[in-house]
């Protein structure tokens, strides 16, 4: 599977490139699978529901599975999370995974940046970043600056780069 990421400091419109990424390589033919890095705190399950009631009694992992779809929660307590090659050999094989936040992870990434959210562009000291996907300003960058609406363009440099 070949991987890419789109990377940046919190609300620069990741998720937004995120999504416009998949439709773009999904309507091209593409299989697209994604990866997102959540907060801490993040539950997909909800009180009360029998899934919850599974993970409370101290089950490790609850596969919930439908006609539709399924989801795996995995209850970590107090382990180390795993780092992200580990979470690609849990996905199915696909054409590509676009990999949402994971700032130090060792894959090629954009990044997404708003000049006026205040925070330096990840891509002056991150050597994994392949291009920035939006405002830079004043800021002097050492690789490609693409409008962030240029989807076509970010998506060339998603397939040249992909590892």
């Amino acid at each position: 599977m070949r991987v890419f990421g789109i990377t940046g400091w919190k609300d620069q419109g990741k998720t937004t490139l995120v999504t416009a990424l998949v439709s773009y390589f999904t309507g091209a033919g593409l299989r697209v699978s994604t990866v997102k890095h959540a907060h801490r705190d993040m539950d997909i399950d909800q009180p009360g529901r029998d899934s919850h009631r599974h993970r409370q009694a101290g089950a490790a992992e609850v596969l919930l599975a439908s006609s539709e779809r399924l989801a795996i929660m995995t209850e970590l307590r107090g382990a180390e999370p795993p780092h992200l090659p580990a979470l690609l050999a849990r996905l199915s094989p696909v054409d590509l995974v676009l990999v949402e936040g994971f700032k130090s992870a060792d894959h090629p990434k954009i990044e997404v940046y708003r000049e006026d959210r205040g925070a330096p562009p990840l891509a002056l000291t991150l050597p994994t970043i392949r291009a920035v996907a939006g405002v830079s300003g004043g800021h002097p960058l050492p690789v490609p600056l693409l409008p962030l609406d240029d989807i076509p363009r970010i998506a060339a440099v998603v397939r040249a780069e992909a590892a």
